[in-house]
């Protein structure tokens, strides 16, 4: 780990916001995303709470100059990619070698619903743009094509960590000296078959949801997408600035318990976060804040909170889920996480953990339920763990 790995730059669109800046105002003032269905069309319209960014597919795409009948996640990954572009300063034409590594889980599948329907009634209607980018692969070309990075494509989907994953995918390949750039991170947007599969599995609740609260009833699904511009030392170099911040550690890790379920004493979960810490040279008590997983289940919120009970106590850092602001946003939420861990060493802050009432009462730690400012953030751990037990935690430093 002795190679550095420097953020350049960082993009992002959620139900809090449409840009980096929209998005530090809401965790500032406590403003939630989560509402009232609007653009998704469900029969759960007015039972189920979501995360929606507040932009329909024409605005969308009058932000990107992209066609609005493109799927939806390839539209809000290239509102956030770019702006990751922008907010570095990164010009294509720089020589250097870029890759663009980008995860999602739903891929163009809201066009394959809109194409299924009239379909089965009539197999001559229908068009068939609405099906060719149904893989998550799809996705990324068509943004990797939008902007013009061709060095090295990838996709990752590993479910809940899939971005997380992204991320580290291309730290890795910079110090191994693959790239000098790599723009990682993902998106993931609503559609009813994953709203209606999390469903089956009992775990939304009917409300907003509350991480690690003893009164927790399930998460909310959200939509969104977020990168990172990550440079080498070269590259950072290149662009003749001063980097928001450095990558120090990360790990993947897997228990093999179940499908959809953690195993209840969070191994996978310790694994990923031990050896992230193993990875960055850091100590337990050297992390000021972690950024958790923290979906609002019962079954995770106990996982993780079992973890790190046993790897940091009997002294915690600061710790909170944002997702009581953006929902589940999936694929996209390590991504999503990952920019509100820099944001939080950038500005000093510590942002609460949204409606938790009650704590947990198997553990000897509370999550922070307001704001904290000017508030010393120098290391962050950021934890998504995924269905089939894939675990990665991240940790963001100062640079």
């Amino acid at each position: 780990m002795n190679t550095p790995v420097f953020i350049a730059g960082m993009g992002i669109i959620s139900a809090i916001g449409n840009d980096l800046q929209t998005n530090l105002q809401s965790l500032i003032a406590s403003e939630t995303g989560i509402g009232k269905m609007h653009w998704l069309q469900s029969e759960h319209q007015s039972e189920l709470p979501v995360a929606e960014v507040k932009c329909s597919n024409e605005s969308l795409a009058e932000k990107t100059g992209l066609s609005f009948q493109l799927p939806r996640t390839a539209l809000i990954s290239a509102v956030a990619a770019r702006e990751a572009l922008k907010n570095a300063g990164w010009e294509k034409n720089n020589s250097l070698r870029t890759g663009f590594i980008s995860a999602n889980t739903v891929g163009g599948m809201d066009k394959t619903e809109d194409f299924f329907k009239p379909f089965i009634k009539d197999n001559a209607k229908g068009k068939l743009i609405d099906v060719v980018h149904h893989e998550c692969g799809a996705i990324t070309e068509l943004v990797a094509d939008y902007l013009e990075i061709h060095d090295f494509v990838s996709t990752v989907s590993t479910a809940c960590s899939s971005s997380a994953n992204a991320i580290f995918t291309g730290a890795r390949m910079i110090r191994a000296g693959q790239l000098d750039f790599a723009l990682v991170g993902g998106a993931d947007s609503l559609t009813r078959f994953t709203l209606n599969g999390f469903n089956t599995l009992m775990i939304l609740d009917k409300e907003p949801c509350r991480p690690f609260d003893e009164n927790r009833q399930g998460l909310n699904l959200g939509e969104g997408a977020a990168y990172l511009l990550l440079a080498s030392q070269k590259g950072i170099e290149k662009m003749n600035k001063k980097p928001l911040a450095k990558i120090s550690g990360y790990a993947n890790a897997n228990d093999a318990f179940h499908q959809t379920a953690s195993s209840p004493g969070g191994t996978g979960s310790f694994m990923a976060m031990q050896g992230a810490l193993e990875s960055s040279g850091l100590k337990p008590g050297e992390i000021d804040y972690i950024n958790l997983h923290g979906t609002g289940t019962q079954n995770n919120d106990m996982a993780e909170g079992t973890a790190i009970q046993r790897l940091f106590a009997p002294s915690f850092p600061k710790m909170s889920s944002t997702k009581a602001f953006t929902g589940h946003t999936l694929g996209a939420s390590g991504a999503v996480e990952a920019v509100y861990s820099i944001l939080s060493i950038q500005h000093g802050m510590i942002f609460p953990n949204l409606r938790l009432k009650m704590p947990m009462k198997e553990f000897s730690f509370q999550p922070v339920t307001v704001c904290l400012k000017n508030h010393m953030v120098r290391h962050v751990l950021s934890n998504s763990f995924g269905f089939g037990g894939n675990c990665s935690s991240l940790i963001f430093s100062a640079a």
